[in-house]
Formats: structure tokens, C-alpha cells, sequence
């Protein structure tokens, strides 16, 4: 009688920080699992992270909604311990958190500053933390943290939001600088212009659509942000991107 043989191990990708169907979280899952990999998709609100597994599932893909606040290190953790209870490896890791909330500094108050500096940079301390853990038993993984033009530069009101992003960009170069010889990639990607998705389309009553359209740029297309992400993914070790900045042609910089 043959033995029975073991199931071959899936690769899987998990995204981290997904809301609303039509944004970079949502583009990077279908981009992901379009190419056969099992997708997570982890973020606050459940219905949202439903919807786009649901819609994967509809394009003959395969995706689990896990919902997610990733500012907390045992959330984070029971994330990471599931999946690899399962017979699965994870390849990837995306960490798209974090809004940019406009705010007047003389008038934030400590509780908004620490807000958003645990949404900015806390929640990828705690989900770099526990992928690496799994990354360096594997010498294998990929690391991809979303960064803003606050990453580089801060600009009126966004003072907390700038603290945040540009800690990550720095935190993201020692962490490649630490693990680059271990088959680890990380990467960082600055998102430099206004996206074309919900979160800007919607705000405001449709004023954000609006003041996108008027500045003239169109806005960074979420599909084309998804397909850098996984160019950055495909990269072998001979050659790795660890900073990509992405904007539209007619966005100043």
C-alpha cells in the first residue's frame, strides 16, 4: 500500500491594512492572487476585507478575510500563527496602514500625535517583527512597506503624519541593511500623489474626487501601484529594489 503522500505547501501573500475594494490594499490582493498565490486580506473592518476576498474568489482566485486591527501585537501575532499552522509559506508581506489626517500642531493634542504614530509606524514594528521571524527560518521572504510623499518631505497640517512615514522609511533601510543577506527583500515604496480610489474619491461628500481632477495629475492608478508591487516581489537577490517612488507624470517633486 503507496504511503500517503504529504500536500504540497502553498505559497501565500499577506496584505496588510485593505479597506475599500477600489484602493492599493484591494489592487495588491488581486494582483497577488491573480498570479496564483493564496491571498490574506487583513484590515479593520470586515466587511470590506469580505468584499474583496469575495470578488478574488470571483475571478477563480483564492483569498481568506481576516479581520485585523494591526496596532495590536497579539491580533498581529494570531494572524501570523494561523497561517503557518496551515500548510502554507509565506512569500510575501505587504504593509499598507496608515491615513494621512490633516491636523492644525498647535492644536493636537498627544492623543492624536501617539494615534497616529502607532497607525504609521507602531503597526509595522509589530507585523515586521513577527513576518521576519518566519522570513529567516525560511531564507526566504519579501517585505513591502507602503510610504507616502510625507516620507520624504512634510508639508502644512500633516505634521504627524510625516513623524510616522518618515520613521518607517528610515526603520525599512535598517531592516535591509540587517536581513539583506538572509534571502529576505525589503522594500519601501513611496506613494507620491494623491490615489485614484475611494478613500480620495469619496472623501468629503466627492470633494476629494474633485480637488484630484482639478489639480490636473488624474491620480496614481491603483492597478499600476499593484503591478510595481509585484515587480518588486519577482525580483531575485542579484538585483533588488529597496526604495521605488511612484507618481503620476505631472505631480511636482
Amino acid at each position: 500500500m503507496a504511503s500517503a503522500t504529504p500536500d504540497k505547501i502553498r505559497d501565500c501573500a499577506v496584505v496588510i491594512g485593505v479597506g475599500a475594494s477600489q484602493g492599493i490594499g484591494a489592487a495588491v490582493c488581486h494582483r497577488f492572487a491573480k498570479e496564483g498565490l493564496k491571498v490574506y486580506v487583513a484590515g479593520r473592518t470586515f466587511q470590506k476585507i469580505e468584499a474583496v476576498a469575495a470578488e478574488i474568489h470571483a475571478n477563480a482566485g483564492e483569498a481568506v478575510a481576516f479581520r485585523l486591527d494591526a496596532e495590536d501585537i497579539n491580533q498581529v501575532q494570531a494572524l501570523f500563527d494561523t497561517i503557518i499552522s496551515q500548510n502554507e509559506r509565506i512569500t510575501a508581506v505587504i504593509h499598507n496602514v496608515g491615513g494621512n489626517i490633516p491636523s492644525i500642531f498647535l492644536r493636537s493634542p498627544l492623543s492624536f500625535f501617539t494615534q497616529m504614530w502607532q497607525s504609521t509606524f507602531l503597526s509595522a514594528y509589530l507585523v515586521s517583527q513577527s513576518c521576519l521571524k518566519i522570513f529567516k527560518e525560511q531564507n526566504h521572504g519579501t517585505l513591502i512597506f507602503t510610504g507616502a510623499s510625507a516620507s520624504l518631505r512634510g508639508k502644512p497640517f500633516f505634521a504627524a503624519f510625516t513623524m510616522g512615514k518618515s520613521a518607517l522609511r528610515t526603520y525599512a533601510l535598517n531592516l535591509a541593511q540587517i536581513y539583506k543577506t538572509q534571502g529576505i527583500h525589503i522594500a519601501h515604496v513611496i506613494i507620491d500623489g494623491m490615489v485614484d480610489g475611494d478613500r480620495i474619491n469619496k472623501a468629503l461628500f466627492g470633494l476629494g474626487r474633485f480637488i484630484r481632477l482639478t489639480r490636473g495629475t488624474g491620480g496614481l492608478n491603483i492597478n499600476a501601484i499593484a503591478d510595481n508591487y509585484w515587480m518588486l516581489y519577482q525580483q531575485s537577490p542579484e538585483l533588488w529594489t529597496h526604495e521605488l517612488d511612484l507618481r503620476p507624470y505631472q505631480e511636482k517633486f
